[in-house]
């Protein structure tokens, strides 16, 4: 491949629709490290945010077909995926006995780090939410930061799911205007 090439969204999405190898190595040059380090934020163990890592770019490929230009750009739903990927690891049992079968003071910085020592990329990502409403910091803190899934939060916040949603998109689209 031609290092200097570059795509357009559409141009990428277009190639990797049909199954160009060498739009899929641009796309991972180019998105691996923002992928990776949005796992590696929910899954501290680098060895295991490399196999989600791979797994994510394998369901890009298997999934491109699904992607929706009209519902975002490329970017924000491989985020999602990856995100979605790396949360259904944290949450899915063989991680959590994972975590159990280390030794104690392994298993204590692991958790420590999480609960405590917040990532240095999340202060500056924090301190923007610090600008929405009480609410919106509270939904998307329970959404983003600790990962729970709308039903969870409606369960939590004794809230309709859909109003759960339309917070949740409306907190969103505050925060872009608080970003520019």
């Amino acid at each position: 491949m031609n290092p200097s090439a570059t795509y357009t969204e559409k141009e990428l999405v277009n190639l990797l629709q049909e199954r160009s190898e060498k739009a899929f190595s641009y796309l991972y040059d180019n998105y691996s490290g923002a992928l990776y380090g949005i796992i590696h934020s929910i899954i501290t163990d680098p060895e295991t945010a490399a196999d989600i890592m791979q797994d994510v770019f394998v369901n890009i490929w298997k999934k491109i077909e699904s992607y929706d230009p009209t519902k975002g750009r490329l970017f924000t739903w491989m985020l999602n995926i990856a995100r979605n990927a790396a949360i259904d690891k944290l949450r899915s049992k063989s991680f959590r006995d994972s975590l159990k079968n280390q030794p104690i003071s392994e298993n204590v910085d692991i958790n420590a780090g999480l609960a405590i020592n917040p990532s240095t990329r999340d202060v500056g990502l924090k301190k923007i939410i610090g600008g929405l409403k009480e609410e919106q910091r509270i939904l998307i803190d329970l959404s983003y930061f600790q990962g729970f899934t709308h039903e969870e939060i409606a369960k939590v916040m004794n809230m309709p799911l859909g109003t759960v949603k339309t917070r949740i998109r409306s907190a969103l689209i505050q925060l872009r205007t608080l970003i520019q």
